[in-house]
């Protein structure tokens, strides 16, 4: 359950406390220490052993601080139904579902990683630390650009607790400390021996699981040691086995008014505005019963055969198999002195599948004119008609759904070793160096364009003339192959495998030294300082064949384009240091800077952040709270060192065209529309194109301003609240070519298309980032354009604020049992954003969005005797509809501006047989509810997965533990 870990007084908050400190207390952000096991229960922890948690390098036995903090135990997530990491972060207030990632993405960028995203910034503004250090980061970029931590690849057998720390923190831990960290912390410290084993299913089929878990440890006078092992293997889960999903027709048209997809598409093609049109050739139902596919005669399409249920054939849930291991180890060396290391492996084999492969002459680098410019169609003399194909290749025809699957081969490992001890018994330090690396491999099928275009349509017979001037191919579609299914051997002649790879190392050495340093009113003035240096690397390295600037041959693949490259390094030094002065007994100060050094080809050289905040305790039970800091975030490696993918694009040279100058020489200044009406206009020419990374970003900047109470009302019973805002200034801002040219036109001349003054001069950083990003022969601003980037500048602001509020209860009762009450509500307040400094700030909250505005999470627990009950619920607030506006479709459906609320719910019931075997019974997502329903997402899948949905449906898993 999400608990913010609170500031208490009462005997049962000091056991509360007491028991985190002592039994959970693994210090959390690499100052890890064994701590003692046993707990004195008839003792009221008057003087609690310090610890350290998420949001300071400072120990202390008061763990409530300036800012709020979230701590999900083991024992919690266990208890209301999670077997994963996501799927406990999924659950958190403060995370969004917009930026989605995971299984349901099957045809994304990171279609086997997911992602913890707080307060909808993005997850490269969260800091993910695992036991307080920085992990590799996942090679595969997040929808292409960002650099993300994949926490899938955490597993839970070595899990003791999560904190989450909302707000900036780049004051204790650096760059990407914008939303707030959320530091996982593995257990260091296990005496005794468990095996867990846990089986599951789905109520509607597939998804298959079973997991098996180790965990050991022993201490002794000097040694303390733990280990641990996990397995994991779960099945797919087809499209076709959830019913909104298996068929078009189960969509808000119904039956009646759904057509089926082009599956078997024949169509008229017209050069003159690359349109398609009605069908020119119909083979008969006989041909439609092979492929098992439904003929319809539509205005649009005319007649024509094809299919409800391709889509079906696609994974929503990958099959996977993973191992992982852990051992770590202290060894009490003597004055003070204790030697630390440990090592942890994970290792995991995926499958996600397409289900389907498709093939048309869109998109297909053997459809090309006479001058060699790539179109949508061609002229078939069979038909007299310049023709548009598309093709659906069944999973029948290709071997089974798997033949269409992506392969994923990732790996990934960490190594640390350390020293710590004290210093004139008062002052604590550490040191220890970490290495840790993240192998990927993704394999996905592919068609290989040159193979598959003759298989259907043979050789090019000659060149047809079109209306818009340009000359067509003539090619005579193979009848007698289109209409027959293929076979798999038909279909691995033509075919290939598409092999990415990549792999991230981070380095770190650290030193910290903490401890109090003087007397003040409200007690010992304590500190802690860092000093630290890290070494990322990145080598991400796609298939050569996907390059568009390589030349066709028969290995070209079709509909797929390479990212290109990316490699590239960074060092950083970084010197931090934190003092808590508690200057009256109920006021406490703290303060924290940081200093960071960078050595890469960026922009950044250095950054300077800071954190304050106060606590006030008017009286024993309430505790007064604010924060402020400032943030920031190196550009991502990705968007610094990606050689990027590049084409060959057709564009208009616009600061040409507006001076008379380089290729407009002697035309005299014009405006766009006049080079745009002429005729073969010399400024409207092919250059290269590419999204590549952008070595003069810097870095993004923020602000984070926290405010609120913790109230222990009475015994059992707390309250929190606390109002945040968040500020991003500079963050990083996609451009395109047409956006680069005109701006690039501006800043050369000083106006706007409209004459009016443009307001950034030639020399500053927006101009200077445009500049950079268009290239012209031999550097002249006169000579024509050779590529255009179009990458990223630092740009845009984000302002974002809103309140978290949870409230807690819990109390025992002489003859029914002890009960446990949890809820957590967060809701957004303002969402403002801005691309450009000249821009007007506007507040996106309440217009039509792909977030919930609120998100509420919250639990009920029943402990009797050796039963323990818990039911977890996670409700995701309105969201705008699919059209976002009151409407009809076309069925009669009504479908509202926004969409109703959405609820999940989960019940676990456990039962432990004497000291040793503990059994527990899960039901996930108990009501079924898979989507939230739209009359307006008439388009497969008719819901959006990224606004709250659980397509996998009922599910079931019985776990037994023993410990020995």
């Amino acid at each position: 359950m999400q608990k913010a870990i609170r500031f208490k007084r009462s005997p049962l908050a000091q056991a509360t406390i007491a028991a985190l400190a002592m039994a959970l207390a693994v210090p959390a952000l690499a100052q890890n220490q064994t701590t003692n096991n046993q707990q004195d229960e008839d003792e009221e922890a008057k003087e609690l052993e310090a610890v350290q948690v998420v949001g300071s390098r400072i120990k202390r036995a008061e763990i409530e601080g300036p800012a709020p903090v979230t701590v999900i135990t083991r024992e919690d997530f266990e208890r209301e139904g999670f077997s994963t990491v996501a799927d406990v972060l999924d659950t958190l207030t403060q995370n969004t579902t917009a930026s989605f990632t995971g299984d349901l993405a099957v045809a994304g960028f990171t279609p086997n990683a997911q992602v913890v995203n707080l307060r909808a910034l993005g997850p490269g503004y969260t800091l993910t630390l695992i036991n307080g250090r920085r992990p590799a980061q996942y090679p595969q970029p997040y929808n292409r650009d960002n650099n993300v931590v994949n926490v899938r690849a955490i597993p839970t057998a070595m899990i003791e607790r999560i904190e989450v720390l909302t707000g900036g923190a780049s004051a204790i831990y650096g760059s990407d400390a914008v939303a707030g960290v959320v530091n996982i912390v593995l257990r260091n410290s296990y005496d005794g021996q468990s095996v867990r084993g846990q089986i599951g299913t789905t109520a509607e089929g597939g998804g298959d699981s079973f997991v098996a878990e180790y965990v050991g440890g022993f201490t002794s006078d000097r040694w303390s040691t733990i280990f641990g092992a996990q397995y994991t293997h779960s099945e797919p889960v087809f499209a076709r086995q959830r019913d909104i999903l298996s068929d078009t027709r189960n969509g808000p048209l119904g039956r009646a008014l759904t057509n089926p997809g082009l599956a078997l598409a024949t169509l008229a093609f017209n050069p003159a505005n690359a349109g398609i049109g009605r069908s020119v050739y119909y083979p008969g139902q006989e041909v439609c019963d092979r492929f098992g596919y439904t003929t319809v005669n539509t205005a649009a399409r005319g007649q024509y055969c094809g299919g409800f249920t391709a889509p079906a054939s696609r994974s929503i849930s990958n099959k996977e198999d993973s191992y992982a291991a852990r051992v770590y180890t202290t060894f009490d060396a003597g004055d003070n002195l204790e030697l630390f290391g440990g090592i942890s492996v994970y290792k995991q084999e995926a499958i996600a599948s397409s289900g389907t492969e498709f093939w048309a002459t869109s998109g297909n680098a053997f459809i090309r004119t006479q001058d060699d410019r790539q179109v949508n169609g061609y002229f078939d003399p069979q038909f007299n008609s310049f023709t548009f194909l598309q093709r659906i290749l069944n999973p029948f025809e290709l071997g089974g759904e798997e033949a269409a699957s992506t392969k994923f081969d990732e790996q990934t490992y960490d190594v640390l070793l350390g020293a710590r001890g004290t210093l004139a018994d008062r002052f604590d330090w550490e040191a220890s160096a970490s290495y840790g690396r993240y192998d990927y491999e993704q394999d996905r099928p592919r068609l290989l364009a040159q193979g598959i275009t003759d298989y259907f349509l043979g050789p090019v017979e000659g060149f047809q003339l079109a209306s818009n001037g340009l000359r067509y191919q003539i090619r005579r579609l193979n009848l007698a192959r289109w209409n027959q299914p293929i076979t798999p051997e038909v279909y691995r002649s033509f075919s290939t495998r598409v092999i990415n790879e990549g792999e991230t190392t981070a380095s770190q050495a650290n030193f910290s030294l903490s401890g109090d340093l003087f007397e003040l009113p409200g007690g010992n003035a304590g500190f802690a300082s860092v000093l630290e240096y890290a070494r990322q690397t990145v080598d991400l390295r796609s298939d050569a064949r996907t390059n568009p600037l390589r030349p066709r041959d028969g290995q070209t693949v079709y509909n797929l384009v390479s990212s290109g490259r990316t490699v590239g390094d960074r060092d950083r030094v970084a010197i931090g240091g934190e003092i808590r002065l508690p200057v009256l007994s109920t006021l406490t100060a703290n303060l924290a800077a940081r200093y960071d050094k960078y050595d890469d080809i960026t922009e950044v050289d250095d950054a300077v952040t800071y954190q304050a905040g106060l606590e006030f305790r008017p009286i024993e039970d309430i505790l007064l709270r604010a924060s402020y800091a400032t943030s920031f975030r190196a550009p991502d490696m990705q968007l610094v060192y990606a050689e990027g993918a590049a084409s060959f694009s057709g564009i208009r040279d616009e600061y040409a065209c507006r001076s008379g100058t380089g290729v407009a020489q002697g035309l005299g200044a014009r405006t766009l529309a006049q080079c745009q009406a002429a005729v073969g206009d010399p400024t409207a020419y092919t250059t290269q194109t590419t999204i590549a990374g952008n070595p003069l970003l810097k870095e993004e900047e923020g602000t984070s301003l926290t405010a609120g109470f913790v109230w222990d009302i009475a015994e059992g019973l707390s309250l929190t609240a606390d109002y945040y805002r968040i500020k991003l200034e500079d963050q990083s801002l996609q451009l395109t070519s047409g956006f680069l040219l005109q701006n690039e036109a501006d800043c050369r001349l000083g106006v706007r298309r409209d004459g009016s003054p443009f307001p950034n001069a030639i020399d500053s950083a927006f101009c200077q980032n445009v500049l950079g990003l268009v290239s012209r022969q031999g550097g002249q601003a006169n000579a024509a354009i050779t590529r255009i980037n179009s990458a990223y500048i630092n740009s845009a602001l984000l302002d974002t604020s809103g309140v978290d509020a949870s409230v807690s209860y819990d109390f025992d009762t002489a003859s029914a049992g002890s009960f446990d009450f949890e809820l957590g509500w967060s809701i957004k307040l303002t969402d403002k954003s801005k691309q450009f400094a000249s821009d007007p700030l506007v507040d996106t909250r309440d217009v039509p969005s792909i977030e919930s505005r609120s998100r509420v999470r919250g639990s009920a627990s029943w402990s009797y005797d050796d039963w323990t009950t818990t039911v977890f619920g996670t409700r995701f607030g309105t969201v705008s509809s699919f059209n976002g506006v009151d409407g009809t479709n076309a069925a009669g459906g009504f479908y509202p501006r926004r969409l109703k609320p959405y609820m999940l719910y989960n019940m676990t019931v456990s039962k432990r047989f004497g000291d040793d075997i503990t059994a527990t019974f899960t039901v996930v997502n108990v009501m079924n509810n898979q989507y939230r329903f739209d009359n307006g997402a008439t388009g497969y899948p008719f819901f959006e997965y990224y606004l709250g949905a659980d397509p996998l449906g009922r599910r079931y898993a019985l776990s037994v533990q023993y410990r020995f």
